[in-house]
């Protein structure tokens, strides 16, 4: 297993935001001192050129010079285009391990599967993993799928791929619930809305129908929008996984023989580094 990390993601913060830099310290802390044999690296800032496959240019320069915030939830954090840029880079140097034949993780925040094209919101700057995508897609894949098993829809995601015939992308998430956003399926974007408070056994049944359906488009890559908070504990969202599940969905990576990176979108309360540890352990099985 590969990780991407730099502590430099812990450098910015908002009193009170639940997106917060303990969740990556307390994580990576525990990650490596319960698999020392792990390989970890420092990624690299995305290009401007990498970014631009997803954003807009007004938009990377609004992240570039960011002086207001973007929203309530979404401060104009110091220095925040280089946080944003490095975790895109994770991403797609995920992405490329992967193809590779190696899985990988992305340890880094922001997240980013809530930002569009032009906006950020949502705690996310840039789009991480649909940079990732379209620049697996520049470089020898040929379809990529997107599996996104955070709580919350990934409306920025599916923004931007909606349409492109060389991928496919499942969301499973909260419905109603932020963004709002998520509640039909079109073309090759394939929505598996969940109720508050719904059974633990339904909520993975649309995990297993979402991930069915992206294994039938037959992919050369898939990615993970890996957000933990549609864990029962969680302090922002009303749903009902426990830690064995999460060890369940790295299991059904592993089994599926499709080369799979995943990255760190959710994931807010205090079991963030055991609810990773699981996740990771039974894919690297």
């Amino acid at each position: 297993m590969i990780l991407w990390h730099d502590p430099q993601c812990a450098e910015y913060s908002a009193a009170g935001h639940p997106e917060r830099p303990a969740r990556v310290l307390r994580s990576a802390a525990h990650l490596q001192q319960a698999h020392p044999d792990w390989d970890w690296r420092l990624p690299n800032e995305a290009s401007e050129a990498v970014l631009l496959r997803a954003h807009g240019a007004a938009h990377v320069e609004r992240v570039r010079t960011a002086s207001h915030d973007f929203d309530a939830d979404t401060p104009a954090y110091e220095n925040i285009f280089a946080h944003a840029a490095r975790a895109a880079g994770a991403a797609c140097a995920v992405a490329q391990a992967s193809l590779g034949g190696t899985p990988a993780f992305s340890l880094m925040r922001p997240p980013g599967h809530h930002a569009t094209r032009n906006q950020a919101m949502g705690f996310c700057f840039f789009n991480h993993i649909a940079v990732a995508a379209l620049d697996a897609l520049a470089h020898g894949a040929e379809r990529v799928a997107i599996w996104d098993f955070d709580a919350h829809h990934g409306n920025g995601t599916e923004a931007i791929v909606t349409g492109n015939p060389r991928i496919a992308f499942a969301s499973v998430h909260q419905f109603p619930g932020y963004p709002g956003t998520g509640s039909r399926s079109l073309g090759n974007v394939h929505n598996f809305p969940v109720a508050p408070f719904a059974p633990r056994a339904g909520h993975r049944d649309a995990l297993a129908r979402a991930l069915a359906v992206l294994l039938e488009f037959k992919p050369d890559l898939l990615l993970v929008s890996a957000g933990f908070d549609a864990f029962a504990g969680d302090p922002i969202t009303q749903m009902s996984l426990e830690i064995d599940d999460f060890a369940l969905f790295g299991k059904w990576l592993r089994e599926s023989s499709v080369p799979a990176g995943a990255i760190l979108e959710g994931g807010y309360s205090d079991d963030l580094p055991q609810l990773i540890d699981a996740f990771l352990s039974n894919w690297a099985a």
